[in-house]
């Protein structure tokens, strides 16, 4: 059967709209499973088991199943976190071979999602996604496991339906999105490639071409301890310092550098809003009766692509921010004699794909013609589509119906009506993209 006309696409709307109870229940069983995101040293959880589950599906309509984990990252890697692995945290690759004169495409989601907090701020169960006036509510039914059952759907579909395509199709789901991209940048480095890709983020159905970068840089202040409760001398004669006063002094340079960047002309995007220095975490101290002898505070530093380094990678936005702050702490006489400590705890990189690409038309174009109107846009937080971009050289955007409004949040949640159109406009997509 040719991949294209409205015959067919007639038939894909009918064979989704048929096929909702199906999609209900994948979203489900996506769900169940506890890829509940984990920090470095954490034992995996159910993320083997859910990609199994995603593989056999697509097995059965006869993908070429690439399943692996990645070896073991090291050290020494600004772009992933230290002593991270995959032990049972396995990656998945799905290939649908074409007829290999056409345009191949990525289907890309991933399965990791946020801890659900305390339960009883939720009013479902967090890993048993409930069906409630029109919406499936639960942990990352937004983010992002409808937009992967949906997907994954799309292609048994068109399988269904008998429909050959021209070019390939990879199916891709990764882990580690939500904390450092490093699942995705396995798979690029795995080798996945294609003339096109779709991040199944939950967009509200505009395409996000774009993304800030975002930098976890952290400084650890000096200070000296002594009783805080007692008089001290100067600290040149030996008084104690509070390393907690003195991070202030970090912290307000921080905040004037934020305000420059804010209205800088060369710092302004047409998608993005302006980069940004943020202080996240603080911890200082050793015992209430004591001069804090160290304080250390966390940032999060976000930046457009167009400071991405030569390197292709923030290192000279963490260069400008250290430079900035150590000009500040060189003023006070303590912090001159005794410098700050620098670390970074990660960095993922900032992409931007051509807004007149030919996928972004097609998809764009099928939501219109349901109903779904979107546009070009971007989003300040970064997701997995940069590493396709950037490193795997796949201009690839984010694209799906609604949830990040309820992201992260109890109640997580995702309209059905949009998660079936979502369906169709990917079915769609595909067929038209990959066809001659």
């Amino acid at each position: 059967m040719a991949a294209s006309g409205t015959h067919l696409e007639d038939r894909i709307r009918s064979e989704v709209q048929q096929s909702v109870p199906e999609l209900v229940a994948l979203v489900r069983e996506l769900v169940a499973f506890d890829t509940t995101a984990r920090s470095a040293g954490d034992p995996a959880r159910d993320e083997e088991a859910c990609q199994r589950h995603l593989a056999a599906r697509l097995g059965a309509i006869g993908a070429e199943i690439d399943l692996w984990e990645p070896p073991s990252t090291g050290e020494g890697n600004r772009l992933v976190p230290d002593h991270l692995d995959f032990v049972g945290r396995p990656q998945l690759i799905a290939r649908l071979p074409g007829r290999g004169n056409g345009r191949s495409i990525l289907l890309n989601g991933h399965i990791d999602v946020v801890p659900p907090g305390p339960r009883e701020d939720w009013s479902v169960d967090p890993f048993a996604a409930e069906e409630r006036d029109g919406f499936l509510i639960g942990r990352g039914v937004g983010d992002m496991k409808g937009g992967v059952a949906a997907c994954c759907l799309a292609l048994e579909i068109l399988h269904r339906l008998g429909v050959t395509l021209d070019g390939d199709v990879l199916f891709c789901t990764n882990t580690d999105e939500e904390t450092s991209g490093a699942g995705s940048l396995a798979c690029v480095e795995r080798g996945v490639r294609a003339d096109g890709g779709i991040c199944a983020e939950h967009s509200n159905f505009d395409a996000w071409i774009t993304t800030r970068g975002t930098l976890w840089p952290y400084v650890i202040v000096p200070g000296r301890a002594g009783h805080a409760e007692l008089p001290h001398p100067h600290w040149t004669e030996g008084g104690a310092v509070n390393a907690i006063d003195k991070a202030q002094i970090v912290i307000d340079a921080a905040r004037r550098l934020r305000e420059e960047w804010r209205t800088a002309p060369d710092r302004q995007h047409p998608y993005l809003t302006p980069p940004s220095v943020i202080p996240t975490m603080i911890e200082g101290g050793i015992f209430p009766l004591t001069y804090p002898p160290s304080c250390k505070v966390t940032f999060d530093v976000t930046y457009l692509p167009s400071q991405v380094d030569e390197s292709g990678t923030g290192a000279g936005v963490e260069r400008e921010f250290r430079e900035f702050v150590e000009a500040a702490a060189a003023a006070d006489p303590w912090l001159a004699a005794n410098p700050l400590t620098w670390g970074l705890l990660g960095d993922t990189v900032a992409a931007e794909m051509p807004a007149d690409h030919p996928l972004v038309g097609i998809v764009l174009g099928a939501g219109a013609e349901l109903g779904r109107p979107g546009k070009v846009g971007g989003i300040d937080s970064w997701h997995d589509a940069a590493y396709y971009i950037s490193r795997g050289k796949t201009p690839t955007f984010s694209y799906g119906p609604k949830g990040l409004e309820t992201a992260h949040a109890p109640d997580e949640r995702v309209p059905i009506d949009e998660l079936v159109d979502y369906c169709a406009i990917i079915a769609i997509a595909v067929s038209r993209y990959c066809s001659c």
